[in-house]
């Protein structure tokens, strides 16, 4: 398949005066044209910072975005311009996302009177055309967003992502602000808009259950560096690092508050600068894991993993030494 967005050893640092915060490092991750990947990890892990720089709007103080084999950084405004149309994005809350003076059919109409598509009379059928495809009521249009729910509202927002039939949506936490119910209405209108317009997706979580329904891969971010990586149903069935691990846990727990206990383990210390970031909530730990950074590497076939017993803690022979898996 061929790569629509590719973040090449990304690294993001902002700073304050002289202090300075690192929210991702050595990040690199690949969206193929049609293919949905979902990035999961806790508030603070990075994910959010890693989708702003996959849409241009940071730049990054270290490594590159590049998008259909050109650095967003190398692009002139125009080319920028027409990068915009191809890649867009819906956001965690959807009434910040929208005017609340204009109706519900301008803010859908928008993007293609910014683009220049069609004239006034086509641009009308096509708003129509795409609460169809959201399924909502097309009086909705001459409605304000303070008439509409939630849900209805992320129903919006996506019509409006998808007005220029782009390649890329980068979809940033949107339903973790609505209902549990209304979570799933949405999230199956991802998939039915996934599967009928051959979006390529970027699709960003805390939570593990939510990515597992849509994505055909699962990165999983810890501390501002990506952990472990493979294919949906191999890292759902069997995670190789103990943070994905958590994660799945708290993702089967039906008690909220259990939840919350079993993604995150009390802390011990703060993330340390040397050894693996896990460590200090680790259940696994040993001394070999408080020195030296781990970096991703290869576990099986399509997987990898940045922890030095991966394959011994889901019952594979083998052990990890300076990235290299060995049996």
């Amino acid at each position: 398949m061929t790569a629509l967005i590719e973040l090449r050893q990304v690294g993001m640092e902002f700073r304050d005066g002289r202090r300075s915060v690192v929210a991702c490092r050595e990040v690199s991750l690949t969206v193929a044209e049609g293919e949905v990947v979902g990035l999961v990890g806790e508030s603070g892990s990075g994910k959010s910072t890693v989708a702003n720089v996959a849409l241009g709007l940071l730049t990054p103080t270290a490594g590159e975005a590049v998008f259909r084999g050109a650095a967003l950084a190398s692009r002139s405004r125009a080319e920028l311009r027409q990068v915009r149309a191809d890649m867009q994005a819906v956001f965690q809350e959807p009434f910040l996302a929208l005017d609340s003076r204009k109706s519900v059919g301008w803010a859908i109409e928008e993007p293609l009177r910014i683009h220049g598509r069609g004239d006034r009379e086509e641009r009308r059928g096509r708003v129509l055309e795409l609460l169809d495809a959201v399924g909502l009521d097309r009086s909705v249009a001459g409605r304000r967003p303070s008439q509409l729910s939630g849900g209805q509202l992320q129903r919006v927002n996506i019509a409006r992502a998808i007005a220029l039939r782009p390649s890329l949506l980068v979809c940033d936490e949107p339903v973790s602000a609505l209902d549990v119910s209304v979570q799933a209405q949405i999230i199956n209108l991802f998939l039915e808009i996934q599967e009928s317009l051959g979006i390529g997706m970027l699709f960003i979580s805390h939570d593990l259950a939510v990515v597992r329904h849509l994505s055909d891969r699962i990165v999983v971010m810890y501390a501002g560096r990506i952990v472990e990586e493979g294919p949906t149903d191999q890292v759902c069935e069997a995670p190789h690092h103990p943070y994905a691990r958590a994660l799945l846990d708290a993702s089967l727990e039906p008690e909220p508050s259990r939840a919350r206990a079993a993604a995150a383990p009390a802390f011990r210390e703060a993330i340390p600068e040397d050894g693996c970031p896990f460590a200090p909530r680790c259940p696994h730990v040993e001394p070999a894991c408080e020195t030296g950074q781990l970096p991703l590497a290869p576990t099986s076939q399509g997987r990898s993993s940045a922890c030095r017993r991966a394959l011994e803690l889901v019952g594979v022979a083998g052990n990890r030494d300076e990235g290299m898996v060995r049996s």
